[in-house]
């Protein structure tokens, strides 16, 4: 199959160093196939028009071309998420009617504090399972998938090789349907990489966890998961990743004090 990659930018913020990084590569990857864009604008409390104007900006600015997108069209448009939705539901009734999800009614808050210990981890601790056996629910309610407990799952990965995750000891059962009525990461992004017939996922390291939850919705759904490749992350001087608050490493601020954006590319990652 020709090679179909994508960017995936979430404009919640402005652009950073990492973003660069992991754009340029997926734009590498993707010479002699094709390359799309798409505005991942799902977090309605984060994302701002300017946001969205100043990622096509910033992107253009690095040098970064794409074929098909939300500024260029295409056979396959609409390329924003939030002009997606009734797709994003069609794949969550499918999911709940085949018996994969269960409604429930835990706040991240409830599933920290079930933990019982201190999580540092940006990803989601592993759900305790308070309401697996929930059948009756209020309207306003998560819904989360069943994972496999016990299935070792395995995929390779493009630059860091073998990875493995056990479903219900490395990871849990994991958010599909908000309570907001919006799908979760995991669903959409697996919806689009499906139906834009994405041949590679090319993103941070730190989204690999993700990637097992997105395979069990891939195969869910009766699809074929693309190949993935995570990049390292770009981190700043005290060893952090970089973050979208932080002024000070984003491509905007940046450029206003004089880098050119073979600089940017050229710096050292982790």
């Amino acid at each position: 199959m020709p090679y179909r990659g994508r960017l995936a930018p979430s404009p919640t913020g402005f652009l950073h160093r990492g973003h660069a990084r992991t754009f340029w590569l997926a734009q590498q990857r993707a010479a002699g196939g094709t390359l799309i864009l798409r505005n991942d604008d799902l977090d309605r409390a984060r994302v701002r028009p300017e946001f969205v104007d100043a990622m096509f900006e910033d992107m253009r600015w690095l040098g970064l071309r794409w074929s098909e997108g939300p500024d260029v069209g295409g056979p396959h448009a609409p390329y924003t998420q939030s002009e997606r939705l009734s797709l994003y539901r069609a794949s969550f009734e499918r999911l709940k009617a085949a018996g994969f999800l269960f409604p429930c009614i835990c706040s991240r808050k409830d599933v920290l504090t079930a933990a019982g210990a201190p999580h540092d981890s940006e990803d989601e601790p592993v759900y305790p399972g308070t309401c697996r056996a929930r059948r009756d629910h209020p309207l306003d309610v998560n819904w989360r998938f069943r994972v496999p407990d016990g299935e070792t799952l395995v995929f390779t990965d493009g630059h860091f090789g073998e990875q493995r995750a056990i479903a219900g000891v490395d990871f849990g059962d994991f958010l599909v349907w908000r309570k907001d009525d919006l799908p979760s990461y995991q669903l959409a992004c697996v919806v689009d990489d499906a139906l834009m017939r994405i041949t590679e996922v090319v993103r941070g390291a730190d989204l690999i966890a993700s990637t097992f939850r997105q395979i069990l919705l891939f195969r869910a759904l009766g699809w074929t998961a693309p190949a993935f490749y995570h990049c390292p992350l770009v981190l700043d001087e005290t060893g952090k990743r970089l973050a979208k608050r932080d002024a000070s490493t984003t491509l905007r601020g940046l450029r206003a004090a004089g880098w050119t954006a073979g600089q940017i590319l050229r710096e050292p990652t982790a």
